[in-house]
């Protein structure tokens, strides 16, 4: 049961949260945290709303982290007009976000600053995005865009329901239409 918990909340963090599978099983309330004290990439499950602050931090400053290095590699490796215009636009939205969740962190009391360090699956997935070029690297990364944008939103919508930061849930909730937009868009790219 952990080891499923484990898969399924890992997958929640990758879009913001970079980009892994989503969850068909629909557990919108649990996500893979970095820890809570010290701020290191150690994965875990919690509760949206038992992890607190700094991992929700944490986890979105990561997700855009993700967002950001995939999108550069993809004005790189893509080989699509659409792909390219998707990553810069991700780029944009992303480097915007991170801004965004800065200032929101910094007025939590206690401060918190968001760790953007990738974890773990997070690298995996960039690393394997890396070794792609033209066709099959505008696939695999509109598969991941979707799949971890709609993880992303799934963590932001319980964040943003059960969170214990009102600051960190209202940026939740006004992240949820921009990263629905994301996910659409993610959808319906032609390459």
């Amino acid at each position: 049961m952990i080891f499923r918990k484990t898969i399924i909340t890992s997958a929640a963090v990758l879009a913001l949260a970079g980009c892994g599978r989503s969850n068909e099983a629909g557990q919108a309330n649990t996500m893979t945290t970095n820890a809570e004290v010290d701020g290191t990439n150690v994965p875990g499950t919690a509760s949206v709303a038992a992890s607190g602050p700094q991992s929700f931090a944490n986890v979105a400053a990561a997700s855009d982290a993700f967002e950001i290095e995939t999108s550069r590699l993809a004005l790189t490796n893509g080989a699509s007009a659409a792909v390219k215009s998707y990553a810069n636009k991700m780029i944009e939205a992303h480097t915007t976000s991170t801004a965004k969740l800065k200032t929101v962190a910094a007025g939590v009391a206690p401060a918190i600053t968001p760790n953007p360090a990738l974890n773990v699956e997070q690298q995996q997935k960039l690393d394997q995005l890396k070794a792609l070029n033209g066709a099959a690297f505008d696939q695999a990364y509109k598969t991941e865009q979707a799949a971890g944008h709609q993880q992303t939103l799934d963590a932001l919508k319980a964040y943003a329901a059960t969170g214990d930061a009102p600051q960190l849930k209202t940026f939740a909730n006004e992240m949820i239409p921009i990263v629905t937009a994301h996910l659409n868009m993610a959808k319906s790219m032609k390459i």
